[in-house]
């Protein structure tokens, strides 16, 4: 089944902890962190999770995009994240596997993401030693509400076969501009993850939204 992750992005941050209640029936949160420099956005940081994870059991899946992110998997996996991901952009290739090789020392979920200028083929010499997810991003990162860029859709599908052939319990998660329309094309190019920001916090009815994202309202 399709995992829904809702971007907290969206959320209103005045009253953070309930709207995190309010994606209860998601399967994961989606916390993006953005340093001003990697994106021009800045938003959370270390202490925000860590009162995030005081007040939530779900997943918190934490997406880097930071510079040099390799010198944050420490501090955000003792805040209590789940899974990290890092941007293969923000770093040289020695250091994004140093943090990688830091993520499995200290326990927790890696995974690496890709702006939508960078090929598939870039995570091949990661995804060959271990991965649990690929992130791929649909919209340049750094704002939600963007539309979402079709011509990313062939790059799903081609990490998808990467991912059968060489990691096969790697979870590939889609970023950017998703609804239920464009959510579906993702999966059915080889998705099953989906992150959603306005999508869900902006409907009327969230519990409705999420199922919608998964495909699962009938009628």
């Amino acid at each position: 089944m399709v995992k829904i992750a809702p971007s907290i992005l969206s959320a209103d941050f005045c009253q953070l902890g309930k709207d995190i209640q309010a994606i209860s029936t998601a399967d994961w949160v989606h916390v993006d962190v953005m340093d001003g420099m990697f994106v021009p956005n800045i938003t959370i940081g270390v202490p925000v999770l860590q009162s995030i994870r005081k007040h939530t059991d779900m997943f918190l899946d934490t997406h880097l995009m930071v510079e040099k992110p390799g010198r944050f998997v420490a501090p955000f996996v003792k805040a209590g994240a789940d899974l990290l991901t890092v941007h293969l952009e923000a770093d040289m290739p020695p250091a994004i596997q140093a943090a990688l090789e830091e993520m499995d020392t200290l326990g927790v979920k890696k995974g690496i993401a890709l702006r939508p200028i960078t090929a598939a083929e870039a995570v091949l010499p990661y995804l060959e030693k271990g991965l649990d997810l690929i992130l791929v991003m649909t919209v340049e990162p750094g704002f939600g509400g963007q539309a979402f860029m079709e011509h990313q859709l062939p790059k799903i599908a081609a990490i998808r076969s990467y991912i059968e052939k060489y990691c096969p319990g790697c979870h590939l998660e889609v970023d950017g501009g998703i609804n239920a329309q464009t959510g579906k094309q993702c999966v059915d190019a080889g998705a099953d993850v989906l992150v959603a920001g306005s999508a869900v916090y902006g409907a009327a009815d969230i519990p409705a939204a999420i199922a919608a994202l998964r495909g699962d309202l009938k009628g």
